[in-house]
């Protein structure tokens, strides 16, 4: 396979560049990966024999994104590549960053230090790869497999672990058993990560296309800090709704609830945006209580918890398996709705021009809202100028 053909011309021309100024230099890691599963890399990265600051000398445009750990972004071309010295690392003393960082000048001693065999292979420039760990191999298996033995590696940054999981749930590849062996005896190590950290990695693998592979994050104990006592959950039934964050961990928090198992505190710890959050929680408690089963209701469901809460109370009801809410709120919003004051057909200033003033425009609004939410067709001009009448209100202009 013809890898360099598919390289962008500002990534050749990095790694050419190099070259020609008499160091190695290689596409490596995931966007190799990537090419080699017919993906479309998201990121670039290239590792080089050059120093940073020589690396920054053959280039006009750089950023020194990550330079005590040799890392710069070449800009060429209006492409970003991360440009990054063979390097070793040494002493893991709080399980997630090493304690020192050195530079080395053979390449395999830099793959040897990655994570997972798939992103330990290299490109070279004569379009020959360099895998040492056989992880071409994986990826035709369609296996996680680690560089070197799984406790060593989990040891080293306990992010790994999450990180596994989620190329699972990306690629829908397995994992291999000496992986789920090292998961379940050092989930308790979990808990030195930053809560933001884990989010990410649970995040990106509910919103991947296989999220079913999100499930191990239960079996294995690696969230076991946040949510006692850990079961097992079903996460397949997630790839039925949108791919969204929201529509995710709402499907996520009632099939933990479906478990028997109440996903608060799981919730609370890893969405601290108190939006999201909220939302979620109102939506769950809806779904515990029994949701709206009429228009009506669910017009003035929308209005009094907000939009994001009816959603995510729909998709809770999708992933476990009766899809008549959901179905019911997109009849009710491809209707375009009116569900605030600002949609009613009399404004604020209509009113004032009908002779109504300070606080009785606003409370004669929530009247037309209240009536519009029971009978959407009201909302005309004609129709709520009536509905005033028929209260008692006199409207200038208007036979009583």
């Amino acid at each position: 396979m013809d890898l360099f053909s598919h390289l962008p011309s500002p990534v050749l021309k990095c790694c050419q560049i190099l070259h020609h100024a008499g160091y190695q230099a290689y596409p490596v890691g995931g966007c190799v990966r990537d090419l080699l599963l017919s993906r479309i890399p998201q990121d670039w990265d290239v590792c080089t024999s050059a120093r940073p600051q020589e690396v920054q000398a053959q280039f006009p445009y750089t950023v020194p994104t990550g330079l005590s750990y040799g890392t710069i972004t070449v800009i060429l071309e209006g492409e970003k590549i991360e440009v990054t010295t063979f390097r070793k690392e040494q002493g893991y003393g709080d399980g997630r960053r090493p304690e020192s960082v050195s530079f080395v000048s053979s390449l395999n001693q830099d793959l040897s230090r990655r994570d997972f065999t798939i992103n330990a292979i290299a490109l070279s420039l004569d379009g020959t790869f360099i895998d040492p760990y056989d992880g071409t191999i994986d990826l035709q298996r369609r296996m996680i497999r680690c560089v070197g033995h799984p406790i060593l590696r989990f040891q080293e940054d306990a992010l790994r672990m999450f990180r596994g999981i989620r190329f699972a749930a990306q690629l829908n590849f397995s994992l291999d058993p000496l992986i789920q062996d090292a998961l379940s005896r050092l989930s308790d190590h979990a808990k030195i990560l930053p809560a933001e950290r884990i989010r990410q990695e649970v995040e990106k693998a509910l919103c991947a296309p296989f999220p079913q592979q999100a499930a191990l994050f239960f079996t294995t104990g690696l969230l076991a800090h946040y949510i006692s006592p850990c079961t097992s959950v079903d996460t397949s039934p997630l790839a039925r709704v949108p791919a969204t964050p929201m529509a995710r961990w709402a499907g996520l928090a009632a099939l933990i609830e479906k478990a028997s198992v109440d996903p608060t505190p799981l919730l609370r710890a890893l969405l601290p945006e108190k939006g999201m959050f909220y939302a979620l929680q109102n939506a769950l408690n809806s779904f515990r209580m029994g949701m709206p089963d009429r228009p009506q209701l669910w017009r003035r469901f929308m209005v009094q918890k907000g939009m994001q809460t009816a959603q995510a109370s729909a998709i809770m009801a999708s992933v476990c398996g009766n899809p008549i809410p959901a179905c019911q709120l997109e009849e009710i919003l491809a209707s375009s709705p009116c569900l605030s004051t600002k949609q009613l057909a009399l404004s604020g200033r209509d009113l004032m021009e009908l002779g109504f003033f300070g606080r009785e425009i606003g409370d004669i609004q929530s009247l037309l809202l209240a009536r519009v939410l029971d009978v959407p067709q009201d909302n005309s001009t004609s129709r709520l100028c009536s509905y005033l009448r028929e209260l008692g209100y006199k409207i200038p202009g208007q036979a009583d």
